[in-house]
């Protein structure tokens, strides 16, 4: 007579990521659901559950251990496990536990993943922890565009500094801190602007503009348009540009506030483009000196205030050199 060794059963580890719109679950996750003899939940109000029971898919709310649920694949039982949050630690310790002690039959452990997150996914956990800060900090819900206006120029700066020092973790960090103030004034934004009647916009919004004005710049892309060099790229950019902002003058639109060697070069890179003959101003002074140096480092294609900032920094090493 052959005799059978019963099936040790199933457990299935089923995750999603919280960042993707509960219900949205794979396709083998559903079936692996819709076909287990249990499914589990140690989370009552578990985003999952409301999409679970309208599919039809019964969920008991228990936190089972590792030993409780080996007992429930007995017979050869599927269970299906929806952890709370980004898993249950204690559970899976327990269970490798179980496993590497030898003195039990293992059913099949599977990890089912029933939802990935998407390239730039954690984007949506700084909005939401961006939202929290402005609610709950003292400091951050005081916070105007104004005020932090500061702290714009300074990160920009720090980011530059990352960037020509070659530090790709400062790098990394200094990136999220530029992040950072975009989202910080998309989040006041809003709730309304300082002044009265201004229409509030959002993070979503900011992105829509970029996405709208990305797509439009860049028809070699996106469009019928053919650009095989950089410098037709650069024709596209500044064509479009121009239909787009009808300038009155070839000054508009240069921001006044930046650098006085990155101001200087714009406004030689402006007349240059449109190809106007502007003699430089005469006079007398260290000003109209570094002016001229600054639109002949345009003219061959230098940006004048990084050429500075790396010989500023030649000049540190040597400060220091003498210090010693």
């Amino acid at each position: 007579m052959t005799t059978h060794t019963p099936s040790p059963g199933r457990i299935v580890l089923l995750t999603a990521s919280h960042r993707v719109a509960p219900g949205l679950l794979s396709w083998p996750a559903w079936q692996t659901l819709q076909a287990a003899d249990r499914v589990l939940c140690a989370d009552a109000s578990h985003p999952q559950l409301p999409y679970l029971r309208e599919a039809g898919v019964a969920v008991e709310i228990a936190a089972p251990s590792a030993e409780e649920l080996l007992a429930a694949c007995e017979g050869g039982a599927t269970v299906v496990v929806v952890p709370a949050g980004e898993g249950d630690q204690a559970l899976t310790d327990g269970l490798a536990r179980l496993a590497g002690s030898g003195r039990v039959q293992m059913p099949d452990l599977e990890l089912l993943p029933g939802s990935y997150d998407l390239p730039g996914a954690r984007l949506l956990d700084l909005v939401q922890v961006m939202d929290r800060i402005r609610i709950e900090c003292p400091w951050s819900s005081q916070q105007t565009h104004r005020g932090l206006a500061k702290y714009g120029i300074e990160e920009a700066y720090e980011l530059v500094e990352a960037i020509e020092e070659g530090d790709r973790d400062e790098l990394r960090e200094e990136l999220g801190d530029v992040l950072l103030q975009v989202i910080f004034h998309a989040r006041i934004a809003q709730e309304g602007s300082e002044e009265d009647g201004a229409e509030p916009f959002s993070i979503d919004d900011v992105a829509g503009t970029i996405v709208e004005k990305l797509i439009h710049r860049h028809p070699h892309v996106f469009g019928d348009e053919k650009a095989e060099t950089p410098e037709d790229v650069k024709e596209h950019w500044l064509r479009t540009k121009a239909i787009e902002k009808q300038r009155d003058s070839v000054t508009d639109g240069v921001p006044l506030g930046q650098p006085g060697l990155a101001l200087a070069a714009k406004l030689a890179s402006r007349v240059r483009t449109a190809g106007l003959d502007v003699p430089l101003p005469s006079g007398d002074g260290i000003g109209y000196e570094l002016l001229a140096a600054a639109v002949r480092a345009e003219a061959a294609g230098v940006d004048p205030e990084a050429a500075l900032r790396a010989a500023a920094r030649v000049y540190r090493d040597e400060i220091k050199a003498v210090e010693r």
